[in-house]
């Protein structure tokens, strides 16, 4: 009696084991890799595919002279374009190259000046991180640093004024596929004393596609 509960106990004990390694093994499966479609979980986003987002709706792209604050440059219009260059499994870090960004529409209420000819995003591709757990950071890439120069119509003429990024930040969201830019610091390289010293960047983009599929469904972060 006591030889066949050793043997039951020994019986539950690797069932339970079984059980949890195939639940273990299940999870993994589901995390799939870090950027998918279809969604959390999903297909895996191909590398090469190309992603890309406008501004949510009801939203603006907006870069304040102070952060948090109402002064500074408000755009319409703005998307960037990205391509994947490595999607592992999740957890992990896929990476992109950001090959487009762009900003238009965009009036100004800073003092002295009458209007926002142009802003222009320099030195593409830039290269974007995009981590488990959810965070997306954009560093520089071989064509130089993070730049972006500003056009900008004054009472004296026209002021180019332009600024430089270490590396931005974003938080991505798997609830509308967005990805939210806040209060990104850019501090002025060059322009004269018209020019504000700092910009802080703060757009949210959504819903990101990818573009290179049938559809061009959303993409997931996992």
């Amino acid at each position: 009696m006591r030889k066949r509960a050793l043997l039951v106990s020994i019986g539950l004990a690797v069932t339970a084991t079984l059980a949890a390694t195939t639940q273990a093994g299940a999870s993994g499966a589901a995390a799939g890799n870090v950027l998918t479609t279809g969604g959390a979980g999903g297909t895996a986003v191909a590398v090469g595919d190309v992603l890309s987002a406008s501004l949510s709706t009801g939203t603006k792209a907006r870069i304040a002279t102070t952060a948090g604050g109402s002064t500074g440059i408000t755009c319409n219009t703005s998307a960037f374009t990205a391509t994947v260059t490595g999607n592992p499994a999740a957890p992990g870090t896929a990476t992109e190259s950001v090959t487009a960004h762009t900003l238009s529409s965009c009036t100004t209420n800073i003092i002295g000046a009458t209007g926002v000819q142009s802003i222009t995003v320099n030195n593409l591709p830039f290269v974007a991180a995009v981590a488990s757990g959810g965070s997306l950071t954009v560093t520089a890439g071989a064509a130089g640093p993070i730049q972006t120069t500003l056009k900008i119509n004054t009472i004296l003429g026209l002021t180019t004024c332009v600024y430089r990024a270490t590396s931005l930040t974003a938080t991505p969201s798997n609830t509308d596929n967005s990805l939210t830019f806040t209060d990104q610091l850019f501090t002025k390289t060059s322009g004269p004393g018209t020019c504000p010293g700092s910009g802080y960047f703060s757009a949210k983009y959504g819903p990101v596609l990818d573009t290179s599929q049938a559809g061009s469904p959303a993409v997931f972060v996992n």
